[in-house]
C-alpha cells in the first residue's frame, strides 16, 4: 500500500510538472515577447537581445522622432555645405570680375592719355585739332549787380 501512495504521489507531481514545461515552452516560443534580463552585459548589447519587440514598441514615438531630427539634421547640413559651395564660386567669381574691370579701367585711361589721343589723331589724319601754341588765358566777367 505504500508504494502504491508513493506511485501516486509521484504520478501527481509529474502531471504538476507537466503544465510548467508547457508554460516554459510557451515563454521560449515567443522570443520577441521575452521581458528583458535584469542584467545588461555587452553581450546582449552585441547581440541585439536589449532591443526586443516590447521595448522598440514602447519607445517608437521616441525612436521616429529621433529618425526626423537626424533626418533635418542631415538635410541641414547638405543644404549649408552648397551654399558654403556657392559662395565660394561667387567669390571667385567676383575676383575676377575685379581684375577684369581694373585691367579695362587701365587700358581706358592709357587710350585717354592727351599724348595717346594727339597720336591718334595724327595717325588717322581726320581732324583738324592741333596742340595750341600759346597758353591759356583767363577772361574775367565783370559782375553786375
Amino acid at each position: 500500500m505504500k508504494e502504491e501512495k508513493t506511485d501516486k504521489i509521484e504520478q501527481q507531481e509529474d502531471n504538476k510538472e507537466l503544465p510548467s514545461i508547457k508554460e516554459t515552452i510557451k515563454e521560449q516560443a515567443r522570443e520577441d515577447e521575452r521581458p528583458n534580463s535584469a542584467s545588461l552585459t555587452l553581450r546582449n548589447i552585441l547581440g541585439g537581445d536589449f532591443l526586443s519587440a516590447v521595448v522598440i514598441r514602447k519607445n517608437i514615438l521616441l525612436i521616429l522622432l529621433i529618425v526626423f531630427f537626424v533626418i533635418i539634421y542631415i538635410s541641414n547640413r547638405y543644404s549649408c555645405e552648397k551654399k558654403l559651395i556657392r559662395i565660394d564660386n561667387l567669390q571667385t567669381e567676383l575676383k575676377d570680375a575685379k581684375y577684369r574691370t581694373l585691367a579695362s579701367e587701365s587700358r581706358l585711361t592709357e587710350m585717354c592719355r592727351e599724348s595717346n589721343v594727339l597720336k591718334m589723331l595724327k595717325e588717322n589724319g581726320d581732324s583738324t585739332l592741333r596742340t595750341p601754341s600759346q597758353p591759356p588765358y583767363i577772361i574775367i566777367v565783370p559782375d553786375n549787380e
